[in-house]
Formats: C-alpha cells, structure tokens, sequence
C-alpha cells in the first residue's frame, strides 16, 4: 500500500445532486423541498466515511478534465483523500448522480456513470506500474470495489493476480448491479457487502431475512458476506458461521450512501481491531447516526 494512504477506493467518483422533502411522493408529484450538490458515487461515499473514520483513503477513478472534475478532486483533497492516482480524461466528462429522496424512501435516481464504464482497465494502472503494485509484488492492503465498474472488468478483477493478495471489500452499486459482483463471489480474499434485496437477486430468489440472504450466498461458495435489510436485523455469513446484528431504531432523514457508510464503517472498526459482533454494532450506531442527520 502507498504510504500516503490506508485503503484504496476503486470506482465511481461523481457530483450527486440529491433532492430531498419531509413529504410522502410517488410518481408525478411536485412537492416542496430542499436540492443540494455534493460529492458522490459509490466510492467517493465510502472514502468520506473512512475519512470519518479517520483514516487516509486514495481513490483510483476517472474524472474529467472539466470544471466539475477539477472542483471534485480538490474536493476530496480538502476532506483528506489522495488524488495522485485518479486518471484524468480529455475526452470523458466527470459523472453524476440525480436522485429523489421522500419520507417515503427513495423515489428515482439515475446515474450517469458512463465515464466510468468507459475508462475500463485504465484506472487501475497504478496497480501494475509500480506505483501502489505490479504483478511481481501486487498490492497487499484493503481495496473497496465499486460494483459500478463494468461486469468484464469485474470478471478481470476476480482473475487478476494483481488482486490476488489484497483484502477485497466489495459493494453493489445499486440493485440492478448487484450480479455484476457475481465473478467476485468465490474470491478467496473478498468480502461482500450487500442488502437483502441485492442478495435476491444475485442468488435469483427472494430472501425473508437478511439471515437466509447471507446462507444463500454463502452456498454460492462466498467466502464472506454481510446482508443488511434496513431496520430489520442484518447478517454475516463467513468461514466462522453466521452472527446477527441489530441496528438502532432511529428517525430515517436519508438514504443515499447509507450502504456505503456502514461498509466504511465497519472497515474501519476491523482496522482498530475489533471484530465478530463489536465491529458490527459499531459499524451500525455510525450507520444510524447518518441516516438520521438532518443537516445535509
């Protein structure tokens, strides 16, 4: 691992522009409420929760040589980020992600991670030339993977030697991602971080509790998994058997990054070391304390 780093971030790095009201919506509604434009994307998300956390995360990504890519890179520079291994393209523009919160939930959303899609194999050249890795010595650290990237490069990833002594932490983009992570399930260093409706999909079946989702993946040969179902009781499901753990019960204010908080989250207590039950209440009292910010 880079020694201006503590964990690399792979994947989407984007504007969300989040529209939020206090009121219950459904299709074709025109309600009162709050827009704000803030920095996003699966990675980036999981990078400011591990800055949270107090840890150094550096994010390989692409960014446009925009406006919008220049503001964003400085900033995660400002928030404690590393930058120097984000490619920067002449032709791609910076992505972004539009999404409609209610009191209800999550209304509509739509990314616009083309760029991403686009740039394939490129962001991941400091892996190879000597700068965070090469295939002689491959990076040894924790790496989160953004399930935004394309189910190929997905599928290279999970054959990749550069990869083969990291520690994987990986997280579906969205639901209609999630079977991308498929390739990845059986990697003997991953661990993957899904809800139950994600976990569904994968196994092509629908799960009561996030407890049957993590044995369902677990007989898909997972090496580890952790299955979180909102307020409900969450599950993890690895090579020591199966623990559940409940979240606190907390007033919901958003949702967006939510996943990816409780993923940094627990990261970022196995880091301090703790593990088992205590890394994952600790991973859920920060979980319940974002969603239930009012304040962005």
């Amino acid at each position: 691992m880079d020694k201006t780093a503590d964990i690399l971030c792979i994947g989407s790095v984007l504007w969300d522009v989040i529209g939020r009201t206090p009121r219950s919506m459904a299709v074709g509604h025109d309600v009162p409420g709050r827009i704000s434009r803030l920095p996003g994307g699966v990675a980036m998300n999981i990078a400011m929760a591990l800055v949270r956390e107090g840890l150094r995360p550096a994010l390989l990504t692409v960014l446009g040589e925009d406006g919008e890519g220049r503001e964003l890179a400085r900033a995660a520079e400002k928030m404690g980020m590393a930058t120097e291994f984000v490619t920067w393209s002449e032709s791609l523009p910076t992505d972004q992600y539009m999404a409609i919160e209610a009191e209800n939930g999550l209304v509509a959303a739509i990314a616009d991670a083309h760029s991403l899609e686009r740039a394939g194999d490129s962001i991941l050249e400091p892996l190879a030339d000597g700068r965070l890795g090469s295939i002689d010595r491959p990076c040894a650290g924790v790496i989160a993977l953004d399930g935004n990237l394309t189910e190929s490069l997905l599928s290279r990833i999970a054959d990749n030697p550069l990869f083969s002594r990291a520690d994987l932490r990986i997280a579906p983009a969205s639901p209609g991602k999630a079977n991308r992570l498929v390739p990845l399930l059986t990697h003997p260093n991953a661990t993957i971080y899904v809800n139950r409706i994600e976990a569904g999909l994968i196994c092509d079946k629908k799960f009561p509790t996030a407890q049957a989702g993590a044995e369902g993946l677990r007989e898909m040969g997972a090496r580890r998994v952790l299955v979180t179902d909102g307020g409900a009781p969450m599950a993890e499901a690895g090579p020591d058997g199966v623990r559940t753990a409940t979240p606190p019960q907390v007033t919901v204010n958003r949702v967006t990054g939510a996943g990816d908080t409780f993923m940094a989250a627990h990261i970022a207590a196995e880091a301090r070391g703790q593990a088992g039950n205590f890394a994952l209440e600790a991973a859920l009292g920060i979980t319940a304390a974002y969603i239930s910010e009012t304040g962005s």
